[in-house]
């Protein structure tokens, strides 16, 4: 399935993106695209667009991201609403961040789930520990009765 979607360009901290037609299954940094429909700086807002080969690839029946759809209707390429983006939030390394409520109550579920993960793991060690131990006590009770038949017959030799 053929995408329009950005691509991104640029050196790390002076980005700007390219506006292009690939298929989905495509990675962003492949590089591999089949024709190149505009660009896009975010630092300048300045966004160039080739109207005519976009409108006639969505004839065509191509997809569109939500980022490269918005950027459409800014330019009034197509017409209708924006499509609200959630972005993906970075982990903070610091252990004094100020995190979302969202945020905690998803930390304390993992937290419940890992330690009823860590007590399940535990209750099997304890078992496999406790057949061990009556394993070995088996054993010893085993030798025992051999250690009492041998008395027996060394007695009766004598």
């Amino acid at each position: 399935m053929l995408t329009i979607r950005l691509i991104k360009t640029g050196k790390r901290n002076d980005s700007s993106f390219r506006v292009v037609l690939t298929e989905k299954t495509n990675a962003p940094q492949s590089g591999k695209f089949l024709e190149i429909l505009g660009n896009y700086n975010p630092h300048n807002k300045e966004i160039n667009l080739k109207e005519d080969r976009i409108k006639y690839w969505l004839s065509q029946g191509a997809k569109v991201s939500d980022t490269v759809h918005n950027l459409l209707v800014k330019k009034q390429v197509i017409k209708g609403d924006k499509i609200k983006i959630k972005l993906k939030k970075k982990k903070k390394t610091d252990s004094v961040s100020k995190e979302a409520p969202e945020n905690k109550e998803s930390e304390a579920k993992e937290k419940t789930e890992e330690s009823k993960e860590e007590a399940e793991a535990k209750k099997v060690k304890e078992n496999k520990e406790k057949v061990v131990k009556e394993k070995k006590e088996e054993i010893k009770d085993e030798e025992k009765i051999e250690e009492n038949k041998l008395k027996k017959e060394e007695d009766k030799a004598h």
